[in-house]
């Protein structure tokens, strides 16, 4: 093999050589493909015109990154709060029926194929903050095992709810998919037909998930309470013991001052 071809392949020496060293991401790609023309002998414009030809293609896919920028800007200036602060006002609410609530809303939306920004968009900035208030609205009783349970709980009905309801939209990619699947095996349906039966399908999916979650949360509170019961029974022994010491202390200090 010419040594000329595998010296073109440096830039992915570059690559290696800077996320093994934590460099920025971005300017060790960046450093990596200059190297490259370099070495290939191309052309600075062709080099910017290939560039800009291969960031027009894929710009789709930096949608995600304004979604992050977007929330995580929401979340600089008060989204979390705010919907600490609305929970607070709700009476009766808990983290399962936030849950729930979110579960029918989110399969409502999902059967005319409208997102809500996923778990990055939506999920982390509201879902979580309401429902992490609703459960514990002064912030002291929630464990750490009750938040990761709630955030698996948020992420499980998401997942759910826009699963079971993107095929309720009859032109959405999965319904073509059983469609397409059904006429190969010599099924001719209409996808009016399908989403039709969809429907409960939908319906009990996100019911079952949202009665589970809901006597989910109502364990993990219990847990809370039994928790913080038993870290405060402990301060009070100890704070017992530390005035028996006292005591005794006292007692034998008037005893050799006696003597």
């Amino acid at each position: 093999m010419d040594i000329s071809e595998l010296v073109k392949l440096l830039g992915i020496i570059v690559v290696i050589v800077g996320f093994t060293l934590k460099l920025d991401s971005i300017l060790t790609i960046l450093i990596a493909a200059v190297t490259t023309a370099v070495i290939a002998g191309m052309d600075p414009i062709v080099f910017l015109q290939t560039l800009g030809k291969s960031f027009v293609s894929t710009r789709t896919m930096l949608i995600c990154v304004v979604v992050f920028v977007l929330t995580g800007t929401l979340e600089r200036n008060g989204l979390r709060n705010a919907a600490r602060e609305l929970m607070r006002r709700v009476k009766g609410a808990s983290g399962g029926i936030i849950m729930a609530a979110y579960g029918v809303f989110r399969v409502i939306f999902a059967a005319f194929n409208v997102g809500f920004g996923g778990v990055a968009g939506f999920i982390k900035p509201v879902v979580m903050p309401m429902a992490e208030a609703a459960d514990d609205p002064d912030g002291t009783l929630m464990t750490s095992k009750h938040r990761d349970d709630l955030k698996g709980m948020a992420s499980g009905m998401e997942n759910v709810a826009w699963f079971f309801g993107q095929v309720l939209f009859v032109g959405s990619s999965g319904m073509l998919l059983v469609q397409s699947t059904l006429k190969e095996l010599g099924y001719t349906v209409e996808l009016a037909h399908l989403a039709a039966i969809e429907i409960p399908v939908a319906l009990i999916a996100v019911a079952f998930t949202s009665a589970y979650y809901i006597f989910l949360d109502r364990r993990c509170q219990k847990r809370d309470l039994e928790a913080a019961a038993e870290k405060a029974g402990n301060t009070a022994v100890t704070s017992a013991l530390v005035a028996d010491n006292a005591a005794d202390n006292a007692h034998a200090t008037v005893e050799g001052g006696e003597a």
